[in-house]
């Protein structure tokens, strides 16, 4: 970066600043709160009055989320699928990179960690990935919902909720599961049983963590000096960081212990004694 450019810059910079600056000044004092900030924070967390009509029914905003984003994936799905699956080419294109690329990132997260069943556990981990990614992601958009009382209110994401967060911890739990019975039968189960805090650390680490950046965001938002540029930057650190992080994390945990108990037990059994002898060896040596 040239001389030149990086005084442009820091002019740019310093403009911005100071309309910020301008922009705090003229609107301190025309605004009302209608909430304190733990109101704020309470409703981000239950949604007690932030409750909205859904085919007639009173109905928790992440729910209305997780019926969109399901249908928004879908529908990508099936595009994809019509459209640009059937002109796939040998030396693929920007698009076609990106697909392949998304697929293979799963894919192999799959086959790295469990070696001897992950037909299935691929699958699962790219649909459940994505459906993490998409709804994180989702919250960016913004989309505006009339409340039960006639409040605004701008759907969060699905996750976001704790009902969502234990529904796919749980279900990550029972694939692992599955991946035990047909590893091992009843040796699976027990091999999956001993894990049983498994679905619970699962469900809230993923509920935690989403559930910190609404609140960070919400806070900022709340507090008119900091509301005038900042939300932006904050608002897309945390929902990218913690969409790409916990899509991962969460398929990775689920990878390797389908992994675990998916493996024969002979063959665990088999490498202890291996390394057992090999330690005996050693030690004569």
């Amino acid at each position: 970066m040239t001389k030149k450019q990086k005084i442009r810059t820091l002019v740019i910079l310093g403009v911005l600043l100071v309309l910020i600056i301008i922009g705090i000044i003229l609107t301190n004092g025309q605004y009302e709160k209608h909430e304190t900030i733990k109101e704020v924070m309470r409703d981000a967390v239950l949604h007690e009055d932030g409750k909205i009509r859904f085919f007639g029914l009173s109905a928790n905003p992440s729910v209305v989320s997780g019926f969109i984003v399901t249908c928004i994936i879908l529908l990508f799905a099936l595009i994809v699928r019509l459209f640009f699956l059937p002109r796939f080419k040998e030396v693929p294109g920007k698009f076609q990179l990106l697909i392949e690329t998304w697929v293979e990132t799963f894919r192999n997260l799959a086959e790295g960690n469990s070696k001897h069943i992950n037909k299935f556990l691929g699958a699962y981990v790219f649909a459940a990935g994505s459906y993490i990614f998409v709804g994180t992601c989702f919250e960016l958009f913004g989309i505006q919902f009339e409340t039960i009382k006639g409040n605004s209110i701008a759907l969060p994401a699905p996750l976001a909720d704790i009902n969502g967060a234990i529904s796919i911890g749980v279900l990550s739990y029972l694939v692992i599961l599955s991946g035990g019975i047909a590893g091992n039968k009843l040796k699976g189960v027990g091999l999956t049983l001993k894990e049983f805090s498994l679905p619970i650390s699962m469900s809230f680490r993923l509920f935690g963590a989403l559930l910190s950046g609404a609140l960070v965001t919400e806070l900022v938002y709340f507090y008119i000096n900091l509301s005038f540029g900042l939300p932006v930057v904050v608002g897309l650190l945390f929902t990218a960081l913690h969409a790409l992080i916990q899509a991962y994390v969460l398929c990775m945990l689920t990878t390797v212990f389908y992994g675990e108990v998916s493996e024969p037990v002979a063959k665990k059994e088999k490498k202890k004694k291996d390394k057992k002898t090999k330690a005996k060896v050693m030690e004569e040596l």
